[in-house]
Parts: C-alpha cells; sequence; structure tokens
C-alpha cells in the first residue's frame, strides 16, 4: 500500500523510496531508470510485462511530465493489460484504490518533474 507522495518520496509498506519505483503486488523494485527520463519506452516496462497483471497504473510525475506514447499503451492493452496514465499524486491513490478491491496491479510511478 502507498503509505503517502509528495514530489520525490514516497513511502510504500512503511518504507521510504526517493527514486522512482515499480510496485508489481508487494514487491517494489526501487530506483527504476528508463531510457528516456520523460518518455516512457516499452523497455523500461519488461519488469511487469511479463508478470500476470490486469492494470497498470503509471504515475506520469508531479506534474505530469513524463509521457505515455500511444505505441506503449498499445502494446500494453493488446496484452491484456489495462493502462492507466496519471499525475504520481492521483496515481497513487487509483493505485491503493484498485489493490484494495484486488485486482492484479502494478504500478510504474516518477516521482520527480
Amino acid at each position: 500500500m502507498i503509505e503517502s507522495y509528495k514530489f520525490g518520496k514516497i513511502v510504500i509498506n512503511g518504507k521510504l523510496y526517493s527514486s522512482d519505483v515499480i510496485i508489481i503486488g508487494d514487491y517494489v523494485k526501487a530506483d527504476w531508470w528508463r531510457k528516456e527520463g520523460h518518455r516512457l519506452h516499452i523497455e523500461d516496462l519488461r519488469d511487469v510485462i511479463d508478470k500476470d497483471i490486469e492494470v497498470l497504473v503509471i504515475g506520469t510525475g508531479y506534474f505530469g511530465l513524463m509521457k505515455v506514447p500511444e505505441d506503449v499503451k498499445r502494446f500494453l492493452t493488446e496484452r491484456g493489460i489495462e493502462v492507466i496514465a496519471q499525475k504520481t499524486a492521483e496515481a497513487c491513490k487509483t493505485f491503493n484504490k484498485l489493490k484494495a478491491s484486488g485486482k492484479n496491479i502494478a504500478a510504474a510511478l516518477h516521482l520527480t518533474c
């Protein structure tokens, strides 16, 4: 569960992270690094693609500056993964709500910009 988020910092299950993260179930991959900082690529989501998830919540940053291209959305949708891209504060709320509903979800969260 995401307990709090503010620019550059997120608390997940009691642990503070200060770099971008991917959450898959209860696993948190810290220091998520992307090929291109403010543009998401399919390769950036390899950890998620191979998992059996229903929904991927993408946090596009505090100000929403990380772009999620249509080809990335289409690639995920073709694999049966619903994509929700929102500014990170809203994405954290969405993630918590979907997780509480029992859906098999993942999140890819950009913490700054």
